[in-house]
């Protein structure tokens, strides 16, 4: 019942803002097949309304970091489908 932005700006907001501080944050998005998970995490382009939590938080760290002299950012993503582990590429199946 809730748009990507609402949850943005409730639970991934405040851990973004973490992580521009030092901390470590993770998202986990778990649920029965066809829940939403993958929607909510990286939504679509158009409307940008439905934007999922990935492309919010990078432009929030890049919004965040247009001043910054010199900034490490590292992210991964993985995906848990049918017992296979998979990464961005999702055609190849990580050990």
């Amino acid at each position: 019942k809730h748009s990507t932005e609402h949850i943005y700006n409730e639970i991934a907001y405040p851990l973004v803002e973490g992580a521009m501080e030092g901390c470590n944050g993770i998202i986990f998005a778990c649920g029965q097949t066809g829940s939403g998970k993958s929607f909510t995490m990286e939504g679509v382009v158009d409307p940008s309304s439905q934007k999922g939590i990935i492309p919010r938080a990078f432009e929030h760290i890049f919004e965040s970091t247009q001043c910054a002299e010199k900034f490490l950012l590292r992210a991964s993503y993985l995906e848990i489908y049918n017992e296979d582990v998979r990464g961005a590429d999702t055609k190849q199946k990580l050990e």
